[in-house]
């Protein structure tokens, strides 16, 4: 999402690096940056000191040439440009010479490096400029330069002063992030070109785009240029996926590779008219070979300890679609921050888009069940009359004829289901209840359709705990009642007994 595996064409790296593209990884193809702090996988082309990955060295980060095929010699799309555009048609066998430049040569200025790393060394540790105290002081600063990443070395009056860039071992400055691998396939023919243009814009001209498109590919009328697809960018850039479909006069038809097309496209003229159109960067969009995924992960990138590159090797989270990669800086930081933000975005608003599918599902599932409920209703009163229908029509056809053994027995079948039906004291009486029952509920919901009161599930708990709170105190004065009354009765009882006593004494 945040390194691209492709091949910027751009004339400045500072550019390429506004204008990689998000959530996207191009292919392996050649580039012709000069300079810049950008980290893309291609491999530079200007010239400088030896590189650690191919032989030369710039300030971006390269990861080889074209992965496996050369495009700087090649006669354009096929059989050449030069007696019409054509991608070497279905019959015409493509030889392309194949090569590991770049990422997988090895260096041929390994003196200029060594020379340039001991005058690192000498900057930072022992510089011989002022042949004082203050040489210390120099060294000091010189080391804080180194951390940062960025300003000049003295340390000899003889020698140029070493530039500090952020690429330098020294640098503090520094981590290993992952992005996904691309897996799309030479054959599939796609190419990303990036355009300094919002969306929108895109989408408005997408036509006249395409329709500019083949007119930079010659206007060859067996060539169609598709559109795979349209993102959007930072910084009001647009990120458009083609491919061209070359047609044979035979009927049948093929995508050109993704190495011819970007190897046109790189045509110096080709690369004018491109940039008249608002393409700031354009690369192919192929896969990794593994042994290119070995190499990549064995050689650890240009200013990056080995020590913290075998760490994030080990602290991959899916070695099989994640490589790490490396951010130098905080512009870097900054760059891969808005690609996260970008497609946060993104993955937004296509959040967004499923949830109001799933409402608009949701309807379209309540409206099917009311339509299916109504289907069913209707069914069942077509097949009520159907059986009307063909018991008028057994009666017509029977008409005249004796009953026979099997309508008898059918017959009395029916005149026992009646007879039991017409008993008063089984199913009958109880027919005649549930239809008064009906008749009354359908009249009082008639009439009070609009006094129908609902209780709340909670009130209604809480009610009837108070009614048996209430019962419970009745009970309870009721057997409270009962004892004094017992107690009555036996001073009743006493009083009795004591004035027949006192009467017999008396007489």
């Amino acid at each position: 999402m945040a390194f691209n595996f492709g091949t910027p064409s751009g004339t400045s790296g500072t550019a390429a690096a506004t204008a990689a593209p998000a959530g996207g990884f191009g292919g392996f193809g050649t580039t012709s940056t000069t300079a810049g702090s950008a980290f893309t996988f291609s491999a530079p082309t200007n010239t400088g000191t030896t590189g650690l990955f191919g032989g030369t060295q710039n300030k971006g980060f390269g990861f080889g040439t074209s992965f496996g095929t050369t495009t700087g010699t090649s006669t354009g799309l096929g059989t050449g440009l030069g007696t019409g555009l054509g991608f070497g048609g279905f019959n015409t066998q493509q030889q392309q010479q194949s090569t590991l430049g770049g990422l997988f040569s090895q260096p041929t200025q390994a003196p200029t490096q060594s020379n340039q790393l001991i005058n690192t060394a000498s900057a930072l540790s022992a510089p011989t400029l002022l042949g004082d105290e203050r040489d210390a002081i120099l060294a000091k600063w010189n080391q804080l330069q180194a951390f940062w990443g960025t300003g000049k070395g003295y340390f000899n009056n003889n020698i140029p002063p070493v530039e500090f860039t952020q690429e330098n071992p020294f640098c503090r400055f520094k981590a290993v992030g992952y992005s996904c691998m691309p897996d799309n396939k030479d054959e599939d023919g796609l190419v990303v070109l990036v355009f300094n243009k919002k969306e929108t814009d895109i989408r408005s001209q997408q036509q006249q785009l395409v329709e500019s498109l083949h007119k930079v590919l010659g206007g060859n009328q067996t060539l169609a240029v598709n559109v795979e697809g349209i993102k959007t960018l930072p910084d009001d850039q647009t990120e458009v996926v083609i491919y061209v479909v070359e047609r044979s006069p035979n009927g049948t038809s093929r995508r050109v590779p993704a190495t011819t097309l970007y190897a046109h496209f790189e045509q110096a003229n080709i690369k004018t008219q491109l940039q008249q159109l608002g393409v700031t960067l354009s690369m192919t969009r192929t896969e990794l070979s593994p042994a290119q995924i070995k190499q990549l992960l064995q050689n650890p990138p240009a200013g990056v300890d080995p020590i913290i590159w075998e760490q994030a090797k080990v602290d991959n989270p899916d070695s099989e679609k994640l490589i790490p990669v490396p951010m130098v800086g905080f512009k870097e930081l900054l760059r891969r921050l808005k690609v996260q933000d970008q497609m946060t975005k993104q993955h937004q608003t296509r959040l967004d888009i499923i949830s109001e599918d799933i409402s608009e599902l949701q309807k379209n599932q309540t409206t099917s069940m009311a339509k299916i409920a109504q289907y069913k209703r209707k069914l069942m009163d077509l097949s009520h009359r159907t059986l009307q229908v063909l018991i008028k029509q057994e009666i017509q056809r029977k008409s005249g004829y004796a009953i026979q053994a099997d309508e008898e027995q059918l017959r009395v079948q029916l005149d026992t289901i009646q007879s039991e039906l017409n008993a008063p004291t089984q199913f009958k009486g109880r027919l005649n209840e549930l239809m008064s029952q009906i008749r009354m509920q359908n009249h009082f919901g008639a009439v009070r359709s609009e006094e129908r009161y609902y209780i709340d599930a909670d009130l209604l708990r809480e009610i009837k705990q108070h009614l048996k709170q209430q019962q419970e105190g009745l009970s309870h004065l009721i057997s409270i009642i009962k004892d004094d009354l017992e107690d009555i009765k036996l001073v009743e009882h006493g009083l009795n007994e004591t004035i027949h006593i006192r009467g017999g004494v008396f007489s």
